[in-house]
């Protein structure tokens, strides 16, 4: 009969109601709801997971995101690989940072369905890069970009804390993240606090307003206008003390090919979907925090964004 599964604890059409549960609750609530152990609850998402991966299959994709995940303390890593067009992760693996590790992607993927990737859009890790140069055109990722300029400015925020004076601390202390955010996202408050922490600190204004105008180079769509502006904006450096963003320009001139190859129109990919990603990402770690099981991080974080299975699938044998 089709609807019982090989282990006669339960049926394939139970396994399938159980992984559905998943898609929307925590392991511990669904655990609860049905009355399993926790560690039976996960047991059966594999399952229901494992048909959705085999069902979707591996694409072959045009455009890919690549980064990396932190799964341990230690520096333990999960390289993740995305299709940007079907905005979807698509391959979870290898065991670190690597340049080995991203090949396993591509043996996986073989090396026909390799051969059709013509974009990855990635940070600016170099054994990532290395693998990818001769695979594909290189974007770096805007977001990781603008990460490093929001530490650059968090580094000016700590250095004005100390060099002022102690009245002139309560301007600065406690508003770390009221000077990181963007500015749509802060309330009232939050706003006016900016504004008065800018209006009270001339460095941490000119530091602040370097951050949000640097944003303007992924508009331009020729490399030679995106080139002048950079050079503006570096110019605009001189005489104002901000070695942070010294170091920042540099890291940017080092990299300029990555980041001025998406002024090209071929490569204008959705880099704010990556984001978007990482971030569903991360609330997917921490709803399955406590395992151990690798594999299962792994099917979470692919399966998570895929539809649903139908439900005459559990009629499937499994």
């Amino acid at each position: 009969m089709d609807w019982l599964a090989k282990n006669p604890r339960y049926t394939a059409r139970y396994a399938m109601h159980v992984g559905a549960l998943c898609r929307e609750m925590t392991n511990q609530a669904v655990a609860v709801s049905e009355r399993l152990h926790h560690s039976t609850v996960k047991d059966l998402d594999k399952i229901y997971m494992a048909k959705q991966v085999a069902r979707a299959g591996l694409p072959a994709p045009r455009a890919i995101g690549v980064d990396e995940i932190a799964i341990r303390k230690g520096h333990k890593y999960r390289v993740v690989v995305s299709d940007l067009e079907r905005a979807r992760p698509i391959w979870v693996g290898g065991q670190g940072r690597t340049e080995a590790d991203l090949e396993l992607f591509f043996a996986a993927l073989g090396p026909k369905k390799s051969l059709r990737i013509e974009l990855a859009a990635m940070d600016m890790w170099r054994p990532f890069r290395n693998s990818l140069d001769k695979n594909a055109r290189i974007v770096f990722d805007k977001f990781h970009i603008m990460r490093h300029l929001s530490d650059a400015l968090d580094r000016v925020r700590r250095y004005e804390y100390k060099r002022v004076a102690e009245e002139d601390r309560t301007f600065i202390k406690g508003q770390r993240y009221t000077l990181l955010s963007h500015r749509e996202n802060l309330t009232l408050e939050g706003k006016a606090s900016l504004r008065k922490l800018l209006k009270a600190n001339k460095r941490l204004n000119t530091a602040y307003l370097l951050k949000e105008s640097f944003g303007q180079l992924w508009d331009y769509t020729d490399p030679f206008w995106a080139r002048a502006f950079f050079d503006r904006w570096r110019d605009s450096l001189k005489w104002q003390r901000l070695k942070p963003y010294e170091h920042f320009a540099n890291m940017i001139e080092r990299h300029w090919e990555g980041i001025v190859s998406y002024c090209h129109p071929d490569n204008k990919i959705s880099l704010g979907m990556v984001e978007g990603l990482n971030n569903k990402i991360r609330v997917l770690q921490r709803r399955a925090y406590g395992y151990r099981d690798d594999d299962y991080l792994n099917l979470k974080i692919v399966a998570a964004f895929l539809p649903p299975l139908p439900q005459h699938a559990s009629s499937d044998p499994l």
